[in-house]
């Protein structure tokens, strides 16, 4: 069974930072990209970063410069590094992969990120 487990959300000031984790397993993690996914208050999903298997990386216009991605794969483990907190960075920060054929979305229950002062 595919688990993905995010935590280290919290409530933060402005301009703070901090280190979002993703636990998988039930899969070969190593084989796969992943990716962060957010979803601000009334709002709908958005793409915020993908890492490949080989550790590339990707990151939406909104947090490029700000945010780092970054994967374990010895340790099955996804995270990613927030830093320059805007308040517009709050929402539930969700781990993510796709594979398989048809192509399936694997989710994690969500870690909630909140920035204010």
């Amino acid at each position: 069974e595919v688990q993905l487990v995010e935590s280290g959300g919290g409530l933060v000031q402005p301009g703070g930072s901090l280190r979002l984790s993703c636990a998988a397993s039930g899969f070969a993690f190593s084989m796969h990209s992943m990716s962060w996914v957010r979803q601000a208050p009334g709002k709908g999903l958005e793409w915020v970063s993908g890492i490949f298997p080989s550790g590339g990386s990707s990151y939406s216009d909104a947090v490029k410069g700000r945010f780092t991605v970054s994967r374990d794969n010895a340790k099955n483990m996804l995270y990613l590094q927030m830093n320059r907190l805007k308040p517009e960075d709050t929402a539930v920060y969700y781990c993510n992969t796709r594979w398989g054929y048809p192509p399936y979305d694997y989710w994690g229950q969500g870690t909630q990120v909140t920035v204010s002062s």
